[in-house]
């Protein structure tokens, strides 16, 4: 079985290929970083703009370099939540597009439990039940996860989370955007006595 996920949540758009729902055959994201940079953070009306610019030869490309056509694949699946609304709505219009066109099924994906599946992908073999945590920039989430199709949400942040931290102090600290990889380069020089943290609760 091949099918096409398809990616636009928030600032990357994204496209790959995964035959019997192991083998990921290709693998395509465009990254609107650059934009970004100079704001210190996603610009929803420029991820948009980009995300209409990219889709097109996104999904070309992802099944081009799976050495497919639009005509094999099996089903179409889509991040549908949780993201930035207008972002979303241009890897929907393309998926529903192709759906219908190629009158194929199209599946509704929550990309925030795809990060939990995407761990499957590595090759090795998850031991259920498992705990998960994500910490993906605008979401931090702890998930229980007893077998390969089930996921329940045991807890997540109420305010920030931990990647828009990260975006924050790094831009009141000058360090640039993204914040994550230099906090965590800088991080390691740094003392982890100097601030004395309230234990959380």
């Amino acid at each position: 079985m091949l099918i096409l996920g398809i990616e636009s949540s928030c600032d990357e758009t994204a496209a790959s290929v995964v035959r019997d729902g192991m083998e990921i055959c290709s693998n395509i994201v465009a990254s609107q970083q650059e934009l970004h940079k100079i704001y210190g953070g996603v610009v929803p009306e420029i991820a948009c703009r980009a995300h209409i610019e990219a889709i097109t030869p996104v999904l070309q490309e992802a099944v081009a370099q799976a050495g497919v056509s639009f005509e094999d694949l099996d089903a179409i699946a889509v991040t549908h939540a949780p993201g930035l609304v207008g972002a979303l709505l241009i890897g929907l219009s393309a998926a529903k597009a192709l759906a219908w066109r190629y009158d194929i099924p199209l599946v509704a994906v929550n990309h925030i439990e795809a990060h939990v599946y995407a761990n499957i992908l590595d090759g090795h073999p998850v031991e259920f039940p498992a705990v998960a945590l994500v910490v993906s920039g605008g979401h931090t989430a702890i998930f229980e996860w007893p077998s390969n199709t089930e996921l329940r949400l045991i807890g997540s942040t109420t305010d920030d989370a931990a990647g828009e931290a990260f975006d924050k102090v790094a831009a009141m600290l000058n360090l640039g955007y993204p914040g994550g990889p230099v906090i965590d380069r800088i991080a390691k020089n740094g003392d982890p006595t100097a601030v004395k943290f309230p234990r959380t609760l």
